[in-house]
C-alpha cells in the first residue's frame, strides 16, 4: 500500500537507536533463532527470554528521531521512512477510533534498533523479531527483520506486509489499553490458549487499522496517509500473516507440526483474523477471546 507522497511525516515519532546497541547474538543459528521467534515473535514479552538467550546490550545508549523522513515519497522510497509513516498513520487512526468507545489512546513510543536494545522488558536482540513492551509502552523494530520475513519465512515483501507488522504491534498496545495483553502470560501455549487468542486480536487489530488506513488523513495537510488499497496489497498482508503461522514455522524448522506448544495461531487463524478486522472495520469483531475456536 503506497503512501500518499504528499503526506507529512512526523520522524519524531520515532526514536532512531541503531548502530547504538551491544547485543549479543544469540547462538545456535537458525535453530536457536526459531526458537525465540517462536516464543517471542510479535510481541511476547522478552523478559521470558532472560537466561536462555544470554542477552546484553549497551547500558548507556543513547538515541535520535528517525532519519530525514519529510513526506510520504520518502516512505515509498524507504523501508525505515516507511515504518515512521505507518507509525503516523496509527498514532492518527487509533485515537479517534476508540474514543468511540470512551477510550483514551496514550501515545506509544516506537523504537528502530539494529543488533540490539535496553528495553523496559529486559535487553533483546533482533533475533527476538519485532516486539511491543508493555513495561515501556514502546514498540521495537529492527528493519532487518523485514527481509528475514521474504528470505527465512517466504513472505511476500510487498509495502503492506511490512505495514501489517508495525501495525500488529501497535495492536498489542491496544490491548495493552483494554487489559487484554496480560491474558498471553496467563495461558501462554496451546491451539486454544490465551497467547494465541492475544496475538490473533493483535492480527485483527492491523486488519481493522487497514481498513480505514486510506481513509485516515495526515492532521498538518488534510490528506489521507496512504493511496488506495489494491487486491495485490492485502495479499502481501495475507501473504506475510501465513508466513508467521506457528505451523509453517515448525513445519519449516523440525519437518513437523505441534499444536500444544503454539503461542501465535496457525498460518490460516491468522489471515482469517487480519482479513475479519480488515472486513468489519468493527473492533467487536476482533473479540477472539468470545469464540469457542479463535
Amino acid at each position: 500500500m503506497s503512501f500518499n507522497d504528499n503526506a507529512q511525516l512526523d520522524p519524531s515519532q520515532v526514536q532512531d537507536r541503531r548502530g547504538m546497541g551491544r547485543g549479543t547474538k544469540i547462538g545456535g543459528g537458525i535453530g536457536g533463532g526459531v526458537i525465540l521467534l517462536l516464543a517471542a515473535l510479535f510481541g511476547i514479552n522478552p523478559q521470558l527470554l532472560e537466561g536462555l538467550t544470554g542477552t546484553t546490550a549497551d547500558q548507556g545508549q543513547s538515541q535520535s528521531t528517525a532519519p530525514a523522513c519529510g513526506t510520504g515519497a520518502d516512505a515509498d522510497a524507504r523501508l525505515d521512512c516507511r515504518i515512521v509513516g505507518t507509525v503516523n498513520s496509527l498514532n492518527a487512526f487509533w485515537p479517534d477510533y476508540l474514543a468511540k468507545y470512551n477510550k483514551k489512546y496514550p501515545r506509544p513510543e516506537t523504537v528502530i534498533f539494529t543488533g540490539g536494545t535496553n528495553t523496559g522488558c529486559g535487553a533483546a536482540t533482533s533475533e527476538v523479531g519485532p516486539f511491543y513492551c508493555p513495561a515501556d509502552t514502546t514498540a521495537y523494530f529492527d528493519p532487518g527483520f523485514f527481509q528475514e520475513l521474504v528470505d527465512r519465512f517466504g513472505s511476500s515483501g510487498g509495502p503492506l506486509a511490512q505495514e501489517y507488522v508495525v501495525a500488529h504491534e501497535f495492536g498489542h498496545h491496544v490491548q495493552n489499553l483494554l487489559g487484554n495483553l496480560d491474558r498471553a502470560q496467563q495461558d501462554p501455549q496451546g491451539p486454544q490458549s490465551g497467547a494465541v487468542r492475544v496475538e490473533l486480536q493483535a492480527d485483527c487489530y492491523a486488519g481493522l487499522w487497514a481498513h480505514y488506513a486510506t481513509t485516515t488523513k495526515d492532521p498538518k495537510t488534510g490528506q489521507p496517509f496512504l493511496d488506495p488499497l489494491k487486491e495485490k496489497d492485502l495479499q502481501d498482508a495475507l501473504s506475510a500473516a501465513s508466513a508467521v503461522g506457528d505451523d509453517r514455522i515448525q513445519k519449516a524448522a523440525t519437518g513437523r507440526v505441534s499444536p500444544e506448544s503454539w503461542t501465535h495461531g496457525s498460518s490460516s487463524q491468522r489471515q482469517k483474523w487480519f482479513n475479519r478486522g480488515y472486513t468489519t472495520g468493527d473492533i467487536n469483531q476482533c473479540d477472539t477471546f468470545g469464540v469457542a475456536t479463535p
